[in-house]
C-alpha cells in the first residue's frame, strides 16, 4: 500500500507564492513519474506539472514561467514552487505518482485572493 500525502496549501493573495510538497510512504518502488494535477469547482481535473524520475518536466502552458517542479527521490518527495499566482489558480491540488500503478494524494486547497 502506497500513501501520498500533501502539504503547503493555503489562501495567499495574487501575485504570491506557495510551495506543495508532496511525500510517499509505504511499500514504494521506483516511481517512473511524479506530479500535480488540479481540480476547480465544477471543472475536470487537469495536469499542472508532471517530472520523470530522471528529471524531464511537462507544465501545462497556463503555469509555465509561474510554477516550478522537483522531486527528491531519496525523500520520495515532489515539490511544486508556485509563484505569481493568479485567483485562476485556486483550485484543489492533487499529488500524482506513477509506477505500476497509479497512485494519488487526498488533495490540498490552494485559494488565491484577488
Amino acid at each position: 500500500q502506497v500513501q501520498l500525502v500533501e502539504s503547503g496549501g493555503g489562501l495567499v493573495q495574487a501575485g504570491g507564492s506557495l510551495r506543495l510538497s508532496c511525500t510517499a510512504s509505504g511499500r514504494i518502488f521506483r516511481f517512473n513519474a511524479m506530479g500535480w494535477y488540479r481540480q476547480a469547482p465544477g471543472k475536470q481535473r487537469d495536469l499542472v506539472a508532471s517530472i520523470t524520475s530522471g528529471g524531464s518536466t511537462n507544465y501545462a502552458d497556463s503555469v509555465k514561467g509561474r510554477f516550478t517542479i522537483s522531486r527528491d527521490n531519496a525523500k520520495n518527495t515532489v515539490y511544486l514552487q508556485m509563484n505569481s499566482l493568479k485567483p485562476e489558480d485556486t483550485a484543489v491540488y492533487y499529488c500524482n505518482a506513477q509506477a505500476l500503478n497509479t497512485y494519488w494524494g487526498r488533495g490540498t486547497q490552494v485559494t488565491v485572493s484577488s
